[in-house]
């Protein structure tokens, strides 16, 4: 066996022990009821495939599934989980059919769309043979980066990831916005430091606001 079989066989082997801890991660995930936990293993999920996107030298895919999936994702999962509880409601059997049934369908669509795509690394696909030629014959002179994807996305489309991010951060203040934090916890602070009952303690137990049965 030569080095370079030898290098491919680890490779290999590192690529199936990834996907079999995300394997393990996903199964886990579906068959827990704590939130917290499942909040904690997405988190786990999405540094798992960040190394595996690293091990299949996507970096800046890497990057940004360590950041969106493991950080600002799992960020908000747990502010969300400051409003609803911290355990999931037992579903019957009926309803766990149906989104399995789903999940197989969709993951037969993706396999079935495989079959028509390149090879991988193949010199003669469409993104080799075309724009991809250019960039890899202008990048190291251009940009000076060695990873052809990375400099793409840091400098030939750097308005466009710096818009993506912009997109990101929107989307994050506005679920932060949406789960009432600001006013909200403001003014419950507010009524706690200045003594005065919050508007739920105030209304008595007929139903009146301010006012008691006698």
């Amino acid at each position: 066996m030569t080095g370079n079989e030898g290098a491919d066989h680890a490779v290999a082997l590192l690529n199936i022990g990834l996907l079999s801890i995300l394997f393990i991660v996903a199964v886990a995930m579906a068959r827990l009821r704590s939130l917290f936990a499942i909040v904690m293993l997405s988190g786990i999920y999405s540094l798992v495939s960040a190394t595996w996107f690293v091990a299949l030298d996507a970096v800046d895919v890497a990057f940004t599934e360590a950041s969106v999936g493991a950080g600002i994702s799992t960020a908000l999962f747990l502010a969300a989980m400051v409003l609803t509880s911290r355990t999931a409601k037992p579903e019957k059997g009926a309803t766990k059919i149906v989104p399995l049934l789903v999940v197989i369908a969709t993951g037969a669509v993706l396999v079935y769309a495989t079959i028509d795509l390149p090879g991988f690394g193949d010199p003669g696909s469409p993104a080799n043979s075309h724009i991809g030629v250019e960039y890899l014959a202008r990048t190291k002179a251009e940009i000076g980066i060695p990873n052809v994807v990375t400099a793409v996305l840091a400098s030939y489309r750097g308005f466009d990831t710096l818009g993506e991010v912009g997109v990101v951060f929107a989307a994050g203040l506005a679920v932060t916005l949406l789960l009432g934090f600001g006013e909200r916890a403001l003014g419950s602070s507010r009524s706690q430091a200045a003594g005065r009952p919050r508007p739920k303690e105030v209304s008595g137990l007929d139903g009146k606001d301010g006012q008691s049965d006698d």
